[in-house]
């Protein structure tokens, strides 16, 4: 499994500097810039002591849809009052939910917003998942180099799992069910319902494996049906 950091919009390149610091520290590589070219300031460079190369490595992408083009699984973070219609996990959560995807997914974004405003409903709307770290202050803020680190941290211990290589068939099977849902809904005549669209889109990110097989038989099984 390999996991991206993407950074929407970042506007200090000290927090990019911070940032790839963070991933070089915890053992990641990956780091993808949207709209923005802070990483490539020279304040970047003298945060980022040491991670120079993950600076130069970066990958720029004028959107978070084309930044995201490549990848099988995305998560978002957020808070959770913008959880709408999306599983909401903690860190530790998330862990547990990319270590069950080790051996089925091999591309996952990890996706951090703009340090002002975060990411938009659109932008949202890209992820499969949502987290946010729990928070006790009355004023609950981390900034992007300390959000970076945090997950890096809680997710590190995947990047020491030695798994099997994966099944070329099952790479791409939760966005194959998310088209074949979308299909149904319009068989179904209800392809308008927003609501219900994203809903089971959303839902759709949690499922397990085996689930995944499942529901993609159950919906072969309706479409069969519904075509006759």
């Amino acid at each position: 499994m390999q996991i991206h950091i993407v950074l929407v919009a970042p506007a200090r390149p000290e927090n990019v500097g911070a940032a790839a610091r963070a991933m070089k520290t915890m053992g990641f590589t990956s780091l993808r810039i949207v709209d923005s070219e802070a990483h490539s300031q020279p304040a970047a460079r003298w945060v980022a002591y040491g991670a120079g190369e993950i600076l130069d490595a970066v990958q720029v992408f004028p959107s978070l849809q084309q930044a995201l083009a490549d990848v099988d699984f995305t998560v978002a973070t957020t808070a959770r009052s913008r959880a709408r219609f999306h599983y909401y996990c903690t860190p530790q959560q998330l862990t547990e939910q990319l270590a069950e995807r080790q051996h089925w997914v091999q591309q996952v974004a990890l996706v951090f917003g703009r340090e002002d405003s975060g990411l938009t409903n659109e932008e949202l709307a890209l992820a499969d998942l949502l987290t946010g770290v729990p928070m006790v202050a009355d004023y609950p803020s981390l900034n992007l180099g300390q959000a970076v680190m945090v997950y890096c941290y809680q997710l590190a211990e995947l990047m020491q799992i030695s798994v099997a290589q994966e099944r070329s068939a099952d790479i791409g099977q939760l966005k194959a069910l998310r088209q074949r849902a979308d299909r149904l809904l319009h068989l179904l005549a209800v392809s308008d319902d927003q609501k219900l669209r994203d809903w089971l889109h959303q839902r759709l990110g949690v499922l397990q494996q085996r689930d995944t097989v499942m529901l993609h038989t159950l919906l072969h099984d309706i479409e069969k049906k519904l075509i006759k």
